[in-house]
């Protein structure tokens, strides 16, 4: 696979596009997702290890869920790649490269990258960034857009300069209430609204959103958002730009389309409506749900009976995990399991317990409560958009 030096070599020498084709992999590699038209190629990009690809144009790759059996962090080379628009950049060079801060603001600024790291305040965080239509493709009714599995998500140490700090630098004026944020990736046809998202003026200056350079103490790849993404530690992935090269205060509500029309979801305390129906109002999408996965054992494995060793992780939108249980008898009854190191309360949760499997057909249930109470539904709930998914996890196992 290519690393950072050589794409950028590759780049510099006029191979464009090229440089982000996908690389030669083995014959007919491909992998069967749990659902109806599940079946993927497995594609390697360069700077990635073979992924689940979803589509091509632009490029939209899916973690393999074994990876995350691999620890708490999730590997640079396989992080998933979600992209909205198509004309995605192919050639950035990092020493011209500026973001602009305009609006509503005392002094309008042209940074580089250079200049960024000069500001204080540089700081790290681990957190998870989920794509809002991860497990779509679990929805009954079966919902339109990507049908992904449970691979949309991935936790990584994050290394950059906070929002506030550029702000300050830029001077807010009384009266802001939003600032908007785009990235280099946009449209291929100019009637398609440009990738746009914005936050309140208040959140965008909590001091841990964060202009991003870093990921897991090396550049950020360049299908995740190389030289500079916007993180927002417990929102979907929605908000998190990538190639960030434009912020802007806004005196009043961002009107795009990608706040407005879309990334929306039922106004209603479950985020959920019948099956099928659509709600009677919606609101812009936001923070994480509660979620908890078994990693180490995939739905329908053969196991020693006796005493199984499970494994596993949780996350929710910001409060931490507080509790991870286990049922082995299909949510009858359940045991609590020991949760790992905690990386920050916007990280995945590693845990660990061991189960007494009897020889036969087993149905393991796991499921995390945060330290705001919030936890996970037994049954799976619905909306329009195939978003937020957070149902209790079913893995069915036999032992022999």
């Amino acid at each position: 696979m290519m690393d950072r030096r050589s794409l950028l070599a590759a780049l510099a020498a006029g191979a464009g596009s090229r440089a982000l084709a996908p690389l030669p992999a083995a014959a007919d590699e491909t992998a069967t997702l749990p659902f109806g038209n599940g079946e993927r190629p497995l594609v390697a990009y360069p700077g990635k290890r073979p992924l689940l690809q979803m589509t091509a144009r632009p490029p939209q790759l899916e973690t393999p869920f074994s990876v995350f059996d691999e620890g708490a962090i999730t590997p640079n080379d396989a992080f998933f790649v979600r992209y909205h628009l198509a004309d995605i950049p192919t050639e950035i060079d990092p020493q011209a490269f500026r973001v602009a801060v305009t609006g509503h603001v005392e002094r309008p600024l042209d940074l580089s990258l250079a200049e960024l790291k000069a500001l204080p305040g540089w700081t790290e965080i681990a957190a998870v960034n989920q794509c809002s239509g991860n497990s779509r493709g679990f929805f009954e009714p079966r919902i339109a857009g990507g049908q992904l599995a449970n691979g949309a998500m991935g936790c990584a140490r994050w290394t950059g300069v906070p929002l506030r700090s550029v702000l300050d630098k830029a001077g807010v004026k009384a009266g802001a209430v939003q600032v908007s944020f785009g990235g280099l990736d946009g449209p291929v046809l100019p009637e398609t609204p440009d990738f746009a998202k914005a936050l309140p003026l208040d959140h965008a200056r909590d001091g841990e959103v964060m202009l991003a350079w870093g990921m897991n103490g090396q550049d950020l790849p360049w299908l995740n958002g190389f030289p500079l993404r916007l993180v927002v530690p417990g929102t979907y992935g929605t908000y998190w730009v990538k190639h960030l090269n434009a912020i802007t205060v806004l005196e009043k509500p961002f009107a795009g389309f990608w706040m407005t029309g879309a990334y929306r979801i039922p106004d209603t305390p479950c985020a959920c409506t019948e099956p099928g129906k659509a709600p009677d109002r919606t609101v812009p999408i936001g923070r994480l749900n509660t979620r908890s996965f078994v990693t180490n054992l995939a739905d329908g494995a053969q196991v020693k009976a006796g005493r199984v060793p499970l494994r596993g992780i949780a996350f929710d939108g910001g409060s931490g995990i507080k509790a991870v249980e286990i049922s082995t008898d299909d949510g009858r009854t359940w045991s609590p399991a020991r949760l790992g190191q905690d990386l920050g309360r916007y990280a995945f949760r590693a845990w660990t317990a061991e189960a007494d499997l009897a020889p036969g057909p087993h149905v393991l249930r796991v499921r995390a409560t945060g330290n705001d109470g919030g936890t996970q539904p037994m049954e799976p709930r619905w909306n329009p958009a195939g978003y937020m998914r957070n149902v209790v996890e079913t893995t069915r196992v036999r032992a022999a």
